[in-house]
């Protein structure tokens, strides 16, 4: 319909999707093509209906722009954090243990139970007097818990940073209790194994966690100084 599709909007709905296999590359800029041509024709039927100018839709255009103009700013800012030195990179090496020389994979049983304040310390005194795992979920059963669990496999790099050094201390067969709003959440270490990381392996992902620690960091303290900046006035509820 006389409109135009080019090659840099296939290069970009690429670039959105991941890496395509070489020998994949034809048929994937084919495949973009004919998503470009549909999207191109409900689009003009959009606009021949008028959709466009309804206002949920202009304020869903408005808030794309705002989000894309607003990130590109962001990541404008992040670009001016410093690089790690590899003396840096080594002393997070050497100071994350868990992470890397001593790093295991540990095989988990998560269990998140309902239960009152009350009934948690009931819980809290039940699993270290439970011989075995099973015999705790015996002992939910037999007094009518609410819980829900399954069994996942998790390297210490995966591990939420705040929990790293706590699981470190485990022993097959321990468990962590947490409590949560509504009840209590038990993660079960079945087994785990060691497979360590040297300083060589991991120094393209420390030099990047660093990095990104630097750019949030950045970013953070460039909108505290944009708020502090700026002339910021609450109206109304939020008065």
């Amino acid at each position: 319909n006389k409109e135009e599709i080019t090659v840099h909007q296939i290069n970009f709905l690429l670039s959105q999707r991941r890496a395509v296999p070489p020998e994949q590359a034809a048929s994937a800029s084919r495949q973009a093509l004919e998503q470009l041509i549909d999207q191109q024709l409900e689009m003009q039927q959009a606009q021949d209906q008028k959709l466009d100018r309804q206002p949920r839709v202009m304020q869903q255009i408005e808030a794309a722009r705002r989000e894309i103009i607003a990130r590109a700013y962001l990541e404008k800012i992040g670009e001016g954090a410093p690089k790690p030195s590899p003396q840096e990179i080594a002393a997070y090496y050497q100071a994350n243990p868990a992470l890397f020389k001593d790093r295991r994979i540990y095989s988990l049983r998560e269990v998140n139970i309902e239960a009152t304040p009350e009934q948690v310390a009931t819980l809290k005194s039940a699993l270290p007097s439970a011989k075995t795992f099973a015999d705790f979920i015996a002992f939910l059963n037999s007094n009518k818990y609410r819980y829900k669990g399954g069994e996942v496999v998790r390297a210490a790099e995966q591990l939420p940073l705040a929990a790293v050094k706590q699981f470190a201390t485990l022993k097959d067969g321990q468990a962590v209790f947490n409590e949560r709003p509504g009840g209590v959440q038990i993660i079960y270490l079945a087994q785990s194994k060691s497979e360590p990381v040297n300083e060589q392996q991991a120094g393209r992902p420390i030099e990047q966690f660093l990095s990104n620690q630097r750019k949030l960091k950045l970013v953070a303290d460039d909108l505290q100084a944009l708020r502090s900046a700026a002339k910021i006035e609450y109206m109304g509820a939020f008065a």
